[in-house]
């Protein structure tokens, strides 16, 4: 039995972690929570993750929420993946630098474009979402991957965001250096074993 368990829904942010997990090569379980019945409010799962979101990961007596933590978190524990650069590899700043630009820049930058949503740049801890498009169109048009050759849990995260905001739902625009970096994510045999364990 492994002592990996991911508490999933589909679609979801737990895709993130899902891929991560394939990536990985180690077993773990997956614990589905359907959202339409609110199986993520109640009690036992709250315990886990008290905003009642997913992914959850629960390892034997630990457990995290949210994806780039979750990211980080499995990197470390798994090292021989090398899906991040080792403590004291000058790599390291910038990996834990697009690590969290995900859910820092990308996400907030995604729900500014889907709503219209008016904000002041200096007050919004993205910036604004043209400025977070751009940084990372400039990042990804070096490739293949957002640390040059090395592929690692960011590109996880990066990688995911922009399959859902650029692929899926179109919520920012395509840009080449988007497309021939998502077009790499996807071609990843870890990435095309979790879109079908989320496809069901």
């Amino acid at each position: 039995m492994s002592s990996l368990t991911l508490y999933h829904a589909s679609p979801s942010r737990s895709s993130v972690v899902l891929w991560m997990l394939e990536e990985l090569g180690q077993p773990y379980d997956i614990h589905l929570l359907s959202l339409t019945k609110e199986e993520n409010r109640k009690p036992d799962y709250l315990a886990i993750n008290p905003m009642g979101k997913v992914p959850a990961l629960k390892d034997g007596d630990a457990t995290l929420a949210e994806a780039a933590a979750i990211a980080a978190y499995v990197a470390e524990r798994y090292p021989e993946a090398k899906l991040a650069p080792k403590l004291g590899d000058p790599l390291r700043a910038k990996y834990l630098y697009w690590l969290f630009f995900g859910p820092g820049c990308i996400e907030p930058a995604m729900v500014q474009l889907a709503t219209k949503i008016e904000m002041n740049p200096v007050a919004a801890g993205w910036g604004d979402a043209q400025r977070v498009i751009d940084v990372l169109d400039v990042a990804l048009s070096k490739g293949p991957w957002i640390l040059g050759e090395p592929f690692s849990a960011a590109d996880i995260v990066i990688g995911s965001g922009l399959n859902f905001a650029v692929r899926l739902f179109k919520m920012i625009p395509a840009r080449p250096s988007f497309d021939a970096y998502i077009a790499r994510c996807m071609a990843r045999p870890a990435f095309q074993r979790a879109e079908k364990i989320a496809a069901g």
